[in-house]
């Protein structure tokens, strides 16, 4: 039996009866070692390299800031600044489920995470007007995934990291195919809120009103603008943005908005270690079971067969893509991110893709995951949120899916909507 075959079957057989995606990582890695006749004290090199990173340290930031949010009133007045945008037009409620889910990623970087904040607020509403609550849960998972999208976002420092690129290229990247993500799901819910006949909120456009909940959230809707701006001024690095974003959540949460409790900050640095631990591991699993398959030439093997298949770069990217919206179905995201990007970032790059270009499709495609199960983390938010089934959500879900598949291809197709955002600003900003 070979290394990579020996790799395989073990992930797969604990795969199959259940072991978490951590365990089968780990112990199959631990299998391909001593197959190979690898001291297994290397085990713990690869645990040390995973996290002896500097970019790595952004991890942790973005998540406490993002949980720190909801509890600083941050979350809220934004919410209340969607609505006012968009909840007088047909499916406005919705709408503004998918406006706050995009102005929240700009500042949480996590899909669950906007997912929780902005259902226990829009999903509620949306059932008292008369929204199914089936569809209300897949509005809101679907729109949730957009916090891995739109800058700053945790999974891309993920990728940053696996594929040693710039963080900050890649978060200005994901700028235009997160809005063209939340632009597709409003067009969808538009067509399906006027069949289903889910009218405005029952108020006109107010220009007032929309100026009153602007100036109501100044200091929320600055949040990304000093995140983003300052990184592209040079003015401070990723992982430093990620420390400048608690200390001004902080600092609004105490100081202009009043709202934060020192309850509400023990909680969200608990909920903070929890998190940043289990990505931690898997991290250090993936890295050591990607790196077993590199030694065994698995990305040359996988490129052959692609090339041996077809060699037209729509048909790669094509297959790449359902077999990323497969994985997304069953691992969650950072393990796929973890798991693929050392195996296939290297077939893409010798067909001529750039790195970052192939890292926002990624994180496209895990962003849609979020929303399809089995696994689906936000479905099952979504669900406990609206106390409703996970199959009334998935059915509900099914146009959203579709339409985000969509603007995942028209990205991979066209890489200057990827890569055009970052080239310019690299120019301007030096």
């Amino acid at each position: 039996m070979t290394v990579t075959a020996a790799i395989f079957i073990t992930f797969i057989l604990l795969l199959l009866v259940g072991a978490p995606i951590t365990l089968s990582l780990g112990a199959s890695a631990m299998t391909g070692m001593l197959i190979s006749g690898k001291p297994m004290e290397g085990l713990v090199e690869i645990a040390y390299t995973s996290v002896n990173s500097f970019p790595i340290m952004a991890l942790p930031a973005f998540i406490l800031s993002g949980a720190l949010m909801e509890s600083a009133g941050i979350s809220r007045r934004l919410v209340a600044v969607a609505e006012a945008l968009a909840g007088p037009f047909t499916g406005g409620m919705a709408a503004s489920t998918v406006l706050s889910c995009l102005f929240f990623g700009a500042i949480s970087g996590s899909g669950p995470a906007t997912t929780a904040a902005v259902g226990m607020l829009m999903i509620p509403a949306m059932v008292r007007h008369k929204y199914d609550k089936g569809y209300a849960g897949a509005i809101t998972s679907s729109s949730g995934g957009l916090g891995v999208v739109i800058p700053p976002s945790i999974p891309m420092v993920i990728y940053g990291v696996a594929a040693s690129e710039s963080i900050a290229d890649l978060f200005i990247a994901g700028f235009i195919p997160g809005v063209m993500l939340a632009v597709g799901l409003l067009t969808m819910n538009f067509f399906r809120a006027k069949k289903k006949g889910y009218q405005g909120d029952g108020e006109k456009l107010s220009i007032k009103k929309v100026n009153q909940t602007m100036k109501e959230g100044f200091w929320a809707l600055l949040t990304p603008v000093i995140i983003l701006g300052g990184i592209y001024t040079g003015f401070f690095t990723p992982t430093e943005a990620a420390i400048v974003s608690i200390f001004y959540t902080l600092f609004v949460g105490i100081f202009i908005y009043k709202e934060i409790k020192i309850k509400a900050v023990m909680k969200a640095l608990e909920s903070t270690t929890w998190i940043t631990g289990r990505v931690l591991i898997i991290m250090f699993t993936a890295l050591a079971f990607g790196q077993l398959l590199t030694i065994n030439k698995v990305p040359d093997l996988i490129a052959s067969g692609l090339l041996s298949l077809t060699d037209n770069i729509y048909l790669i990217w094509a297959l790449v893509i359902f077999f990323l919206l497969f994985m997304g179905m069953f691992m969650e995201t950072l393990a796929t991110i973890m798991l693929v990007t050392p195996v296939l970032l290297p077939v893409m790059v010798t067909l001529g893709v750039d790195p970052i270009h192939f890292g926002i499709v990624l994180v496209c495609c895990c962003e849609i995951g979020f929303a399809t199960p089995p696994l689906g983390e936000n479905m099952f938010i979504a669900s406990g949120v609206a106390r409703t089934s996970i199959e009334k959500i998935s059915v509900n879900a099914l146009p959203f899916v579709f339409v985000s598949v969509l603007v995942v291809f028209i990205v991979a197709y066209v890489p200057s909507l990827t890569l055009w955002l970052p080239n310019f600003l690299n120019s301007v900003f030096g």
